[in-house]
């Protein structure tokens, strides 16, 4: 049964990512210019929010509820930002975004959807430098070059997908309200980014239905990311507490220094109040679903009740 959460939220999340991504450009999410296009700044925003909630909020409280020692947890959590960190310097992990501060360029359509190259996420998307305007405002600059870099998307996509699966099983093991917000969050930072994926092999190949399908493929191995990770916790279930923190670094990595870099930009008042509240809007999004996914009953008791470390004391219950 468990098993079969894990595969349902992991496909739904890998491949519902990225038609809710398809969806958005086929709606002109992507603008000519910031003021015409907010929808991927408020979905960053949105995403950001969700991402630091489920981690702070969610995992990490899942984890010292485990009785170990606060130390000991939080090493592993340091270990994971470190570790995160060298997958990024490696390019094997969340979508880097460089930004070249230069001159303004003729406005992309699809600059102001993604404003990045993805160079963390292994998308090397190689003829796209982004420029921001001399004031930091609001258009991304997009200036042109060869059409490659297709390929390297779908294989960063892939390997990110695969460690997304593997994080949302191992909180699918500690508790399926837990898996479910996990699930959530990761599909709203993922739908950004496809839609910056999509807008790339778009420009690499005029058949929109075939990037699409190329998108959904690499998505789909968020699924075996998610068969691994349920593998692994069943047979090592009392390492579930590691995993846990190992999944909120990672979820607080991506979202300090992937998505809010992108957010900090000279803007409106207007604009960053926008900002702030979508940022706020996710928070509330994961605490709201997870309210009510808990229901009114206060004496829930969390899966690692059953098997915790020897000597560990048991959960607390809220």
């Amino acid at each position: 049964m468990k098993l079969l959460q894990i595969l349902l939220a992991t496909l739904v999340t890998g491949i519902g990512s990225v038609w809710i991504a398809g969806m958005l450009l086929r709606l002109g999410v992507r603008g000519r210019t910031q003021d015409a296009g907010h929808g991927p700044q408020h979905l960053l925003s949105l995403a950001a929010g969700a991402l630091l909630a489920t981690a702070f909020m969610h995992l990490l409280p899942e984890a010292f509820e485990s009785g170990l020692e606060p130390s000991v947890l939080f090493a592993v959590l340091l270990g994971g930002l470190v570790l995160f960190f060298l997958l990024d310097k490696a390019e094997l992990w969340h979508h880097g975004h460089e930004h070249h501060h230069g001159p303004a360029a003729d406005i992309h359509p699809g600059a102001a959807a993604h404003g990045h190259d993805h160079a963390g996420h292994g998308h090397n998307h190689a003829g796209h430098a982004h420029v921001h305007a001399p004031d930091g405002g609001a258009g991304h600059g997009h200036a042109q070059g060869p059409r490659v870099g297709g390929w390297a998307v779908l294989a960063g996509d892939s390997v990110h997908c695969f460690g997304d699966g593997v994080l949302i099983a191992s909180a699918f093991m500690a508790d399926t309200r837990l898996g479910l917000l996990a699930a959530l969050s990761v599909l709203a930072h993922e739908v950004p980014h496809h839609v910056g994926d999509l807008v790339v092999l778009r420009q690499t190949s005029p058949d929109a239905r075939a990037a699409l399908i190329k998108v959904s493929l690499a998505g789909t191995v968020t699924a075996l990311g998610g068969v691994l990770g349920w593998w692994l916790v069943e047979r090592l279930h009392g390492w579930l507490p590691y995993f846990l923190v190992l999944a909120s670094s990672s979820f607080a990595y991506v979202a300090l220094a992937d998505l809010i870099p992108q957010l900090q930009r000279r803007l409106a008042a207007r604009q960053t109040v926008l900002q702030v509240l979508w940022l706020l809007a996710g928070i509330v999004l994961v605490t709201g679903v997870s309210r009510l996914a808990h229901g009114d009953e206060h004496g829930h008791v969390h899966g690692l009740e059953t098997e915790r470390p020897e000597g560990a004391s048991a959960p607390h219950r809220h």
